[in-house]
């Protein structure tokens, strides 16, 4: 287990009430909807436990988890709501995850025996919710196999199929290709559901949509939204962000690093800190070190795209390349001292730097910059 650095004056901040902002904006684009929120991996490197107790406390009616392990976790932290582990379980993870009373998914024919066999062996009522396969292509069973699934599921004494699901691959694209790819989701969706009706097959929650289909697709909200990105207070999209604009609305970044000077020297004109020696400071400067490094998910190549942080409401260069556990700032003439409050990402006076910036410096997306955040920095949440 990574040890947190508590006594290191570096550590991630979790708005909770950021986070209750983001849940009433999601609730206002879906009222009829409960809201289930997503604290997989770490709960978007927010801290699962934290980000579970401050949506909790914000109005999410749920919680879900990738996979077992992070499903226990909660259960040991004092968490009773219902966990849904959104991805199918097999082998000797089974009978653990139905002894911690989470909420399967079921993702194929096979999941679907092998749960009822485990199911009647851990004994006792288990609910499950059986994913579907509408496009994205990675696991559910097909629709062909719907009514196969469902029937099986419902012949067992030990299984409650209490919801029916589907996952967007494009919900957050803008192009015409991408609305009409899941437009057609949403109708094979719901003409399944149609069908289970029929024969009086159909579970009682239904949902489909993530934060972008939440956004984009209320003809797809039903009766429960998985709630990922928007919760942490990002739209999965440029395009989604103005839509979320002219509604008035605008979601808040519930996370922000903070971190301190841990020390500071003058160094001379042509002086290349840090290691590699790769860039000469243009004049002499005053040069802050910070306790943040790769280890705790600021990458090396920040170094050469350019990434800065606030010091004093003011933002300052890397003075060289990041190394595993600090930074050096170039502060030019300013006065900057030990004990400083440096952020990393997040407001500090007028000025801002988001997840998005460094997804952007970065040439990825603002989840894997979220989830490649630290395990040793210490997750502390606020008001």
């Amino acid at each position: 287990m990574t040890a947190e650095g508590i006594h290191r004056p570096a550590y991630v901040e979790v708005s909770s009430s950021a986070m209750a902002h983001n849940i009433a904006t999601l609730r206002g684009l879906a009222p009829e909807a409960k809201i289930c929120a997503v604290v997989k991996a770490n709960g978007y490197g927010h801290g699962a436990i934290v980000a579970a107790r401050a949506a909790l406390a914000g109005g999410a009616d749920s919680l879900a988890v990738a996979i077992v392990d992070e499903g226990i976790e909660l259960r040991e932290n004092g968490f009773t709501t219902e966990i849904l582990v959104l991805a199918e379980i097999d082998g000797a993870a089974l009978p653990v995850a139905l002894r911690y009373g989470l909420t399967l998914t079921i993702g194929s024919l096979a999941g679907a025996k092998e749960t009822i066999v485990a199911t009647a062996e851990v004994g006792g009522l288990h609910k499950v919710h059986l994913k579907v396969d509408t496009g994205m292509g990675r696991m559910g069973v097909l629709p062909q196999e719907v009514f196969e699934a469902m029937k099986l599921l419902r012949a067992s004494e030990h299984i409650v199929v209490e919801g029916i699901f589907t996952h967007f691959p494009v919900a957050d694209g803008p192009s015409e290709e991408d609305r009409t790819f899941t437009t057609v989701q949403i109708e094979l969706f719901n003409g399944l559901i149609e069908e289970l009706r029929k024969e009086g097959l159909c579970p009682e929650i239904l949902h489909l949509t993530n934060s972008a289909g939440a956004m984009a697709y209320p003809q797809a909200h039903q009766s429960l939204i998985r709630a990922g990105l928007a919760l942490y207070g990002y739209a999965p999209s440029e395009w989604l962000q103005t839509h979320l604009a002219a509604r008035g609305e605008q979601l808040q970044p519930v996370m922000t690093i903070r971190a301190e000077v841990s020390a500071v020297r003058r160094v001379a004109e042509g002086a290349r800190p840090s290691y590699g020696r790769r860039r000469a400071v243009v004049k002499e400067s005053n040069i802050a070190t910070v306790p943040f490094g790769y280890a705790d998910g600021f990458p090396r190549r920040m170094f050469d795209a350019g990434a800065e942080v606030l010091i004093n409401a003011k933002r300052y260069p890397l003075a060289g390349m990041v190394t595993m556990d600090q930074l050096l700032i170039d502060c030019g003439d300013d006065e900057v001292q030990r004990g400083d409050e440096v952020i990393l990402m997040g407001t500090q006076g007028g000025e801002s730097i988001t997840t998005d910036e460094w997804a952007q410096r970065l040439g990825t997306i603002t989840w894997e910059v979220m989830c490649g955040i630290g395990a040793r920095l210490p997750r502390v949440a606020t008001a």
